[in-house]
């Protein structure tokens, strides 16, 4: 149903220049608003989290005094510490399983919000919005996106402020056993955090990149997986794969430099922190022997730099995490912000139809987004009253298919003005306006679903009489019948196990079925056999009583039924008339109607 030119193959594939660089891993506080309702069970977490992270700092000192109790002469004073030791294992271990259901709930629970809300903001977007974009792109954000913040949320969050705690109390308690170590181990910690902040840019830079050469391959495999049998009927396959191929191995490509990037930056914190430990180690054993402090106390400190050196460690791994939740982040809040190209209104408006006139369009220009210098419209005007029917006949690229994207409002229109009963289109929201339409293209929409589904999709709360009553005046319930499950019958995925005729008047039943007062035909018996067109054209015209009626009109018998034909050339009506008048003034009707018409 569009006039436009479609954008080279090339182009869809080779967006990433367009993109926005990830910013800073600040970015995944843009999600706050996805956490604000569920602040109780948040809270709730991070109390169990401290507690958690305080018991696990409590239990070196009781491990010391389990050590330093094998030098004691009071047995029953060590079976006291064992027993603490124990007490406070198990309360560790409920309390980090309490964390992990706590948080790995709130992660899934956020995570299911915003992938509603992206497909909420997505199919509500006019297709000016999917100019820019490959849907396969959007379902990567909705899906490979959210599944890393999933990631993220549930388990990176929460082990990083985690690791915080561990680092701070560590420090804490360090120094409280023994300063002079505490100081050595300080002096590795710049050492540690530099190539940590070196890398951290370059690491953000190569997981959005990584981020979008996924959603590439998704919008590559999502178009080609639509058009296969295309593909097939081309012998394009191996093209196909050499350029699928082309852009998993780009992909690649640029996760192995993430992953080199994240390998390094992990090898030298291991190595620092080893030779860390094992140099505090020798130290601290040297001041055993010597008396300065206790073995118990040795055991201590060690414990305690092991989660210094550990939550750095960890640190660094869920910060390169971070770094990809944010540019998932980045691209997640790139569409919940965008805003579509067609603005509502801001008071709810109800057309009617009391002076007669259904439709009128006054002196509008038309182009599309993308190609803003080329008129698909130009100066177009008409009026459409109602009951009438008006057949558009034009050479393709002449703008038919224009006249219905603007009446759907799919599209905003430059200039003139556009009238559905007494209202300005742009007076009325999409909803109301879209009410007011019922569709029948040439290719008609059939989803993976059952008959029965397919038809109420033109009125999703209709019974099932209602139901059977459109499919009837459709021409359709006959063969539903003949149908393995009848109504309930699984038509696959675009219909594939029906035939066109059989799509055709599904589609038909759909129109039927939404009684809407305007209806907009694409030509739906074009490219059908004889016998398919004769039962659907008399649909048609059952549907079509009672109703205006705009047409693509690419048959004669179409043509013949109209109470009025523009005839459009390059987005202006060059003619107007019936049928017999337009034939007789032999201009472009004539011609198109001796090439196309009279030859049906």
């Amino acid at each position: 149903m569009s006039d436009k030119n479609q954008p080279n193959s090339k182009d869809l594939f080779q967006k990433n220049t367009d993109r926005d660089k990830g910013k800073s891993i600040i970015s995944v506080t843009l999600l706050y608003s996805f956490f604000k309702p569920y602040l109780i069970n948040l809270l709730l977490a991070s109390v169990v989290l401290v507690t958690t992270a305080g018991i696990s700092l409590t239990f070196p000192i009781a491990i010391r005094r389990v050590v330093d109790g094998f030098y004691s002469d009071s047995t029953q004073l060590m079976d006291y510490y064992f027993a603490a030791a124990f007490l406070l294992a198990s309360l560790l271990a409920i309390g980090t399983s309490l964390r992990f259901y706590l948080v790995t709930r709130l992660g899934e629970r956020v995570v299911a919000d915003i992938r509603k809300a992206l497909f909420n903001k997505v199919i509500s977007m006019s297709p000016g919005f999917y100019e820019k974009l490959l849907t396969g792109e959007i379902l990567s954000r909705i899906t490979t996106d959210t599944t890393l913040i999933l990631s993220v949320v549930s388990s990176s969050v929460s082990l990083a402020l985690r690791n915080i705690l561990l680092l701070i109390g560590g420090l804490f308690f360090m120094f409280l056993t023994s300063i002079k170590l505490s100081l050595m181990v300080l002096l590795l910690v710049p050492i540690m955090i530099i190539p940590i902040l070196a890398m951290g840019r370059k690491l953000r830079k190569l997981s959005r990149e990584s981020q979008n050469k996924i959603a590439d391959s998704s919008g590559m495999a999502s178009e080609m997986m639509l058009a296969s049998s295309t593909i097939q009927a081309f012998n394009f396959i191996k093209n196909a794969r050499d350029n699928f191929s082309d852009i998993i191995e780009n992909s690649f490509f640029i996760a192995k430099k993430r992953i080199l990037v994240r390998s390094i930056m992990t090898a030298l914190i291991i190595f620092v922190v080893f030779v860390g430990i094992v140099t505090v180690l020798w130290v601290g054993a040297r001041d055993v022997r010597l008396g300065v402090i206790s073995p118990g106390y040795l055991v201590q400190f060690v414990i305690y730099s092991g989660f210094v050196a550990g939550a750095i460690a960890a640190l660094s791994e869920i910060f390169g995490e971070l770094q990809r939740a944010a540019g998932a982040t980045e691209r997640i809040v790139e569409i919940l912000k965008s805003e579509d190209p067609v603005k509502q209104p801001k008071i709810i408006n109800q057309p009617n139809f009391e002076n007669e006139i259904a439709i009128k369009f006054s002196n509008i220009t038309f182009s599309y987004p993308l190609r803003p210098t080329d008129k698909i419209l130009d100066g177009l005007s008409f009026i459409l009253k109602k009951g009438e029917t008006l057949a558009l006949v034009g050479s393709s690229g002449a703008g038919k298919s224009s006249v219905f994207q603007l009446l759907l409002r799919f599209y905003e229109f430059q200039n003139g003005i556009i009238k559905i009963g007494n209202l300005s289109i742009k007076e009325v929201s999409t909803f109301v306006l879209r009410n007011q339409f019922a569709f029948v293209s040439q290719e008609p929409i059939i989803f993976a679903n059952t008959v029965f589904e397919n038809i109420r999709f033109g009125r999703p709360n209709a019974s099932i009489d209602e139901v059977k009553t459109a499919a009837k005046n459709a021409a359709s319930h006959e063969f539903i019948m003949n149908l393995p499950n009848g109504y309930d019958t699984f038509v696959g995925e675009r219909g594939v196990l029906l035939s066109v005729g059989q799509k055709q008047r599904i589609a038909i039943a759909r129109a039927f079925l939404r009684n809407a007062p305007i209806l907009l035909l694409d030509e739906p018996t074009a490219s059908l056999d004889a016998e398919s067109e004769s039962l659907i054209q008399g649909a048609l015209e059952r549907l079509a009583t009672s109703r205006t009626v705009i047409v693509i009109a690419h048959r004669l018998s179409t043509v013949k039924r109209a109470n009025k034909i523009l005839v459009l050339d390059k987005g202006k009506i060059v003619s107007e008339g019936t049928h017999e008048q337009l034939i007789n003034k032999k201009g472009l009707y004539a011609k198109l109607a001796k090439l196309q018409f009279l030859t049906n």
